[in-house]
């Protein structure tokens, strides 16, 4: 209705009609039903999946199995084909459950890292966390790439990328073995001259508080931080979901980055809006 895009749903069509009945949804013409099972294009995606995985102990009637009764490797696999030009899932299966089942069908957009970055809209202000989907413990090399992904997120997004690396030390105190990973990857985007502007490792408050920040005039930061890189996934869930449960936040996210495909997975305690931010935000091509 909103000339978004054009919707695509995957089930059985009983299903579909009884559930859009029972919310007192009307199924327009515009909106196609397609059942996993019933497709006619059942076949080419089995191969698909089959030349994929043929290598990695998939047999060809496995890959039939995974096309004709899982919703996520068939509409995946429609994306990957160009039947369809984008896929947000989730609703009914764990985050990390339905991201092994895309990752079985579209591969990482090569020369980039596939992340999570949530959007935290907050008195006024919009800042970007990563990752908050895929790395649960990154070393240097990966921080820095992360830190770079995310910048990309950034700019496409419409911002201008201010990225703070994160840690609980600032500029070196307290000391800390962990702080050094965070260290080694700012001076891995030193290496790499990339065009964005970067620092770390620091607090939060200091990325965000101009006033703190202050206190390290040496900071390349020419302003508070509009992305934050968490040194780990722990502390990137634990802070976006306390914001999230506790109010006077609005938490998007986390936006599946660095696929070859734009693929959008949401939590299973996501709200109609919720799907329909990220089915916009895939329309778009964001993360792909």
């Amino acid at each position: 209705a909103q000339g978004l895009g054009k919707a695509i749903l995957v089930g059985r069509e009983d299903r579909i009609h009884e559930a859009a009945d029972a919310a007192g949804v009307e199924i327009r013409d515009g909106v196609e039903i397609h059942n996993a099972r019933l497709s006619k294009r059942n076949s080419a995606y089995a191969q698909y999946l089959y030349d994929r995985l043929q290598r990695k102990g998939f047999l060809f009637r496995d890959c039939q199995r995974l096309i004709n009764q899982d919703r996520n490797h068939f509409g995946a696999a429609m994306v990957a084909t160009g039947d369809a030009d984008a896929m947000v899932t989730g609703l009914t299966r764990n985050y990390s459950v339905a991201l092994s089942d895309v990752t079985r069908v579209i591969d990482q957009k090569p020369g980039h890292r596939m992340i999570g970055v949530s959007l935290i809209i907050a008195r006024g202000r919009t800042v970007m966390v990563a990752d908050t989907a895929v790395h649960e413990m990154p070393n240097a090399a990966e921080i820095a790439e992360i830190a770079i992904e995310a910048a990309g997120a950034a700019k496409r997004l419409g911002y201008t990328p201010r990225v703070a690396l994160l840690s609980f030390s600032t500029f070196g105190y307290p000391e800390a073995e962990r702080s050094k990973r965070v260290q080694e990857a700012v001076q891995i985007l030193d290496r790499q001259k990339v065009d964005f502007e970067y620092d770390g490792e620091m607090g939060a408050d200091v990325a965000l508080n101009p006033e703190i920040m202050a206190q390290y005039p040496f900071c390349r930061l020419t302003g508070p931080a509009n992305v934050l890189v968490m040194p780990a996934f722990h502390s990137a869930a634990i802070a976006t979901k306390m914001l999230q449960e506790l109010g006077g936040s609005t938490v998007i996210g986390p936006l599946l980055i660095g696929l070859d495909k734009p693929v959008q997975i949401v939590s299973m305690a996501a709200k109609d809006t919720d799907l329909l931010n990220m089915a916009a935000l895939a329309a778009m091509g964001v993360g792909g």
